[in-house]
């Protein structure tokens, strides 16, 4: 399998924790003190950690910092959009698209040489 592959597959779970860990609590936890949620929060950030940071190690051995950085914000809207509609129901906006557009310009721009 291909580094950017595994790098892309991992830091896609990395980010399903992440995204849960910064918003999920909002859905889930509103009647916890705050403090609760931010501890609830790190223990599942840490899952995020033991994956992400293995991810960006693997990946910087074949992709740039800059490419690393861009796949990980590519794969954060890929993620946040589906959790925002699905899990949060937050209605699907066309600003999202916009976003993705623009974030296809940063792929093809820090991937183009």
């Amino acid at each position: 399998m291909p580094v950017w592959l595994i790098t892309a597959l991992m830091l896609t779970a990395s980010n399903l924790f992440m995204t849960y860990a910064w918003y999920g609590h909002l859905r889930t936890m509103q009647s916890k003190p705050w403090i609760i949620a931010a501890l609830v929060s790190w223990v599942i950030a840490l899952g995020e950690y033991l994956i992400q940071v293995p991810a960006n190690r693997i990946g910087f051995t074949q992709l740039s910092l800059g490419q690393l950085k861009i796949m990980q914000e590519v794969i954060t809207l890929a993620v946040f959009i589906p959790f925002s509609v699905y899990v949060m129901n937050q209605p699907l906006k066309l600003d999202y698209l916009w976003a993705g557009c623009c974030m296809l310009g940063a792929v093809f721009f820090i991937f183009r040489s």
